[in-house]
Protein backbone atom coordinates (compact mmCIF):
# COMPACT_ATOMS: atom_id res chain seq x y z
CA UNK A 1 0.00 0.00 0.00
CA UNK A 2 1.53 3.47 -0.75
CA UNK A 3 0.00 6.62 0.97
CA UNK A 4 0.26 10.32 -0.48
CA UNK A 5 -0.88 13.67 0.92
CA UNK A 6 -1.39 16.89 0.46
CA UNK A 7 -2.51 20.42 1.83
CA UNK A 8 -2.97 23.82 0.08
CA UNK A 9 -3.56 27.50 1.22
CA UNK A 10 -7.48 27.86 0.17
CA UNK A 11 -6.24 31.44 -0.43
CA UNK A 12 -3.32 30.53 -2.97
CA UNK A 13 -6.37 28.47 -5.44
CA UNK A 14 -8.47 31.72 -5.03
CA UNK A 15 -5.39 33.73 -6.52
CA UNK A 16 -4.90 31.71 -9.40
CA UNK A 17 -8.71 31.68 -10.10
CA UNK A 18 -8.68 35.63 -9.59
CA UNK A 19 -5.57 35.76 -11.95
CA UNK A 20 -6.54 33.08 -14.57
CA UNK A 21 -10.50 32.57 -13.88
CA UNK A 22 -12.10 29.83 -15.44
CA UNK A 23 -8.95 28.81 -17.60
CA UNK A 24 -7.17 27.99 -14.34
CA UNK A 25 -9.96 25.46 -13.13
CA UNK A 26 -10.10 23.94 -16.71
CA UNK A 27 -6.15 23.50 -16.05
CA UNK A 28 -6.40 20.80 -13.43
CA UNK A 29 -10.34 20.30 -14.05
CA UNK A 30 -12.95 17.98 -15.98
CA UNK A 31 -16.32 19.76 -16.20
CA UNK A 32 -17.91 17.28 -14.26
CA UNK A 33 -15.26 18.07 -11.79
CA UNK A 34 -15.91 21.70 -12.04
CA UNK A 35 -19.97 21.52 -11.54
CA UNK A 36 -18.89 19.35 -8.35
CA UNK A 37 -16.95 21.55 -6.95
CA UNK A 38 -18.39 24.97 -6.88
CA UNK A 39 -17.03 26.34 -3.91
CA UNK A 40 -13.53 27.78 -3.45
CA UNK A 41 -12.69 25.07 -0.90
CA UNK A 42 -13.67 22.09 -2.89
CA UNK A 43 -11.78 23.36 -5.75
CA UNK A 44 -8.27 23.18 -3.21
CA UNK A 45 -9.57 20.01 -1.91
CA UNK A 46 -9.29 18.70 -5.56
CA UNK A 47 -6.26 20.55 -6.11
CA UNK A 48 -4.76 18.64 -3.20
CA UNK A 49 -6.75 14.99 -3.80
CA UNK A 50 -5.11 15.51 -7.19
CA UNK A 51 -1.40 15.76 -5.89
CA UNK A 52 -1.94 13.44 -3.28
CA UNK A 53 -3.00 10.91 -5.94
CA UNK A 54 0.53 11.66 -8.12
CA UNK A 55 2.41 11.55 -4.73
CA UNK A 56 1.18 8.28 -3.54
CA UNK A 57 1.81 7.13 -7.57
CA UNK A 58 5.19 8.25 -6.93
CA UNK A 59 6.04 10.19 -9.83
CA UNK A 60 4.23 13.32 -9.61
CA UNK A 61 1.88 15.63 -11.81
CA UNK A 62 3.91 15.31 -14.89
CA UNK A 63 4.78 13.01 -18.51
CA UNK A 64 3.44 10.09 -16.16
CA UNK A 65 0.38 11.27 -14.88
CA UNK A 66 -1.48 14.76 -15.63
CA UNK A 67 -4.08 16.46 -14.10
CA UNK A 68 -6.80 15.25 -16.64
CA UNK A 69 -5.53 11.56 -16.26
CA UNK A 70 -7.09 11.82 -12.77
CA UNK A 71 -11.36 12.29 -12.80
CA UNK A 72 -12.21 12.67 -9.50
CA UNK A 73 -16.35 11.95 -8.19
CA UNK A 74 -18.24 11.70 -4.93
CA UNK A 75 -20.35 8.67 -3.62
CA UNK A 76 -23.78 8.54 -3.08
CA UNK A 77 -23.43 9.92 0.32
CA UNK A 78 -20.83 12.54 -0.86
CA UNK A 79 -17.71 10.80 0.06
CA UNK A 80 -14.91 11.39 -2.72
CA UNK A 81 -13.64 8.79 -5.13
CA UNK A 82 -11.49 9.07 -8.16
CA UNK A 83 -10.61 7.04 -11.05
CA UNK A 84 -7.99 7.51 -14.14
CA UNK A 85 -8.33 7.23 -17.63
CA UNK A 86 -7.78 4.26 -19.25
CA UNK A 87 -4.10 4.85 -19.97
CA UNK A 88 -3.38 5.92 -16.97
CA UNK A 89 -4.97 2.77 -15.35
CA UNK A 90 -2.41 0.55 -17.29
CA UNK A 91 0.52 2.71 -16.37
CA UNK A 92 -0.19 2.80 -13.17
CA UNK A 93 -2.29 -0.60 -12.30
CA UNK A 94 -4.15 0.43 -9.46
CA UNK A 95 -6.25 -2.39 -7.40
CA UNK A 96 -7.57 -0.33 -4.78
CA UNK A 97 -7.76 3.20 -3.29
CA UNK A 98 -9.37 5.22 -0.91
CA UNK A 99 -9.48 9.27 -1.19
CA UNK A 100 -10.33 11.25 1.66
CA UNK A 101 -10.76 15.60 1.52
CA UNK A 102 -10.93 18.10 4.15
CA UNK A 103 -10.83 21.93 4.64
CA UNK A 104 -10.46 24.29 7.83
CA UNK A 105 -8.77 26.86 8.93
CA UNK A 106 -7.90 28.17 5.11
CA UNK A 107 -6.27 24.92 4.49
CA UNK A 108 -7.56 22.52 2.08
CA UNK A 109 -6.26 18.48 2.32
CA UNK A 110 -6.39 15.59 0.70
CA UNK A 111 -4.98 11.83 1.70
CA UNK A 112 -4.75 8.96 -0.12
CA UNK A 113 -4.17 5.74 0.18
CA UNK A 114 -3.58 3.25 -3.02
CA UNK A 115 -2.95 -0.78 -3.93
CA UNK A 116 -1.18 -1.60 -7.23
Amino acid sequence: MKIGTDIILIQRIKNSLEKFGDKFKTKFLNQNEIELAKKLESIAGFWAAKEAIAKALGCGIGAELAFHDIIIAKDHRGAPNFVLTKDAQKRHKIKDASLSISHDGGFAIAVVAITQ
